[in-house]
């Protein structure tokens, strides 16, 4: 899901500025896309707070399990903050415009 945010923030900034969307194209919103991303992130966080605590425990037994989902979780995460980020960024700039 990550990786279709970054593709659909990657065809946002690529697409032409004359054009605007089809209302009713068939394909996901960006902000649909970006909700979904966030759920997922919250997933990937709830699973690694789980499998942090089985390795507290001690019923873990594979340690890497815990730490890859940890390193997930942490980079979906630093991911979505860069695109609100980004986007807060770009609105910004576009209410310094002058008309």
């Amino acid at each position: 899901m990550v990786a279709s945010l970054w593709e659909d923030a990657q065809a946002a900034i690529q697409a032409p500025r004359a054009t605007a969307p089809a209302a009713n194209d068939g394909g996901t919103s960006f902000a649909g896309t970006l909700a979904s991303a966030v759920d997922e992130a919250q997933g990937l966080q709830g699973t690694s707070k789980a499998l942090a605590l089985q390795a507290v425990t001690g019923n873990l037994d594979d340690i890497h399990k815990a730490t890859i989902a940890s390193a997930r979780a942490a980079v979906s995460l630093e991911l979505i903050a860069t695109v609100r980020n980004k986007g807060i960024d770009a609105f910004n700039e576009i209410m310094r415009m002058q008309a």
